[in-house]
């Protein structure tokens, strides 16, 4: 998933201060008076408590307008656009929260908005751009066939292409996320951003390096797009062949250059998590945060639980990028989530006297204190005897320990063998 341009090196790259600067910032936050919510710094005793930090504060970008930052950027890059390049309109694409945020910018400056989508992208996030009065087009398997036919458009009809990232007012609309933070937190030790193609964190280092320039920057990404580690490390822009993660919104195979020369000079770190660190993330911040996170969005927050980033006694900030998510596939997140955190067990029963023994199984779990989320019957197994009959559940509780004791007491009952369950894998 490349951005069709050639990759760049340290002697071709410009300056962090040719791209952006807190000044940039600064103008870009007065035109986003009016047009986005300061959102929430929450703290989180929970967090801080598993990580070591002294504080941990969520900064809850996911509570945005569109359900991201990204309103920031694209409304800034878009306000500055002569009125000749308005009366076209302009083109975008995106596989979800780029292409809301360009909408909406679109809806509240009377600019005609053209969004590329790729064929992945869920149908929710769709509906939700056409909301916001855009075309929405669909074209390509993956999101790079959408970002080639978008620079098509643009060429074809003359329309102004709005980059996802790698532009210096994208940057600097961003960047107004660290101008709230220092605001609400001045003291900060550390802050963890999101790294996809890296716009955001170009922007919020930017503002955290002139506050205050010992505030660490750290980066974060998922291992199976972890690109931006090896690009500081080799000082020049590395271009991952694949991207396989289920943080979509973070799926990028590159910075660019602009980006680049950004994180190059006032990033500290970029650590990586993997994609099961990051659903342990997501299902935290639903039940103690009570806050609903893309995977994307929960990276920072997984990097502190996996001590990817050693945060001790420190006060630190996490920024909460989007929370643009399908229900249904969150719940199939924080389910895996409640596995990886052993409180969740699938195990497969073998019932004489059925639905007799169900009945005893229900209520077992219930003395027991757990939950039975599920119950199904099960595809029967050659190995199966043939006069019991299979059955799968799922079982939620405290801890291992506690659902080991759910299952050995369902194990003990007339009727009911445990013969398989997911903790002991």
């Amino acid at each position: 998933m490349s951005h069709g341009q050639e990759q760049g090196n340290s002697e071709t790259v410009p300056s962090a201060a040719e791209v952006v600067t807190d000044s940039d910032v600064e103008a870009a936050n007065e035109r986003l008076a009016d047009v986005v919510h300061q959102t929430p710094l929450d703290g989180s005793s929970t967090i801080a408590e598993r990580c070591g930090a002294a504080r941990v504060d969520l900064k809850l970008e996911n509570m945005q307008r569109t359900g991201s930052f990204k309103i920031r950027g694209a409304y800034n890059a878009m306000a500055q656009l002569p009125e000749s390049v308005r009366e076209r309109g302009v083109v975008a694409s995106s596989a979800g929260n780029h292409a809301q945020g360009v909408a909406l910018a679109g809806q509240l400056l009377g600019i005609d908005t053209t969004i590329v989508v790729p064929e992945i992208t869920p149908a929710a996030k769709i509906e939700a751009t056409r909301g916001y009065g855009a075309e929405v087009v669909v074209e390509g398997r993956q999101y790079e066939r959408s970002y080639e036919y978008a620079l098509e458009l643009a060429e074809e009809e003359g329309l102004e292409f709005v980059h996802p990232f790698d532009d210096p007012d994208i940057i600097a609309g961003q960047g107004t996320v660290g101008l709230e933070i220092v605001d609400e937190a001045p003291d900060l030790d550390t802050v963890l951003v999101s790294i996809g193609g890296g716009g955001l964190i170009s922007g919020i280092a930017t503002v955290l390096k002139a506050h205050d320039p010992n505030i660490r920057v750290v980066g974060v990404q998922p291992e199976g797009a972890a690109h931006a580690k090896p690009s500081m490390d080799q000082d020049e822009i590395h271009m991952l062949s694949e991207v396989d993660t289920v943080a979509e919104g973070i799926a990028d195979a590159r910075l660019l250059e602009q980006t680049f020369a950004v994180l190059r000079e006032r990033v500290d770190d970029v650590v990586s998590v993997s994609d099961r660190d990051l659903t342990v993330a997501s299902t935290l911040l639903a039940e103690r945060a009570k806050t609903v996170a893309e995977t994307a969005g929960a990276a920072p927050v997984a990097a502190l639980l996996s001590e990817a980033v050693d945060v001790q006694g420190e006060h630190v900030a996490a920024i909460v990028s989007g929370g643009n998510v399908d229900l249904t596939e969150h719940a199939e997140v924080t389910r895996t989530g409640l596995h990886e955190l052993g409180r969740y067990v699938d195990a497969r029963l073998e019932l004489r006297g059925w639905p007799t023994a169900l009945g005893a199984v229900t209520e077992v779990v219930e003395e027991q204190g757990a939950a039975l989320d599920t119950v199904e019957r099960a595809s029967r197994k050659v190995a199966d005897d043939p006069n019991r009959v299979p059955v799968s559940v799922g079982l939620a509780g405290s801890g291992p320990e506690h659902l080991r004791n759910v299952l050995d007491s369902l194990d003990g009952l007339d009727g009911v063998d445990v013969v398989e369950n997911s903790l002991d894998k």
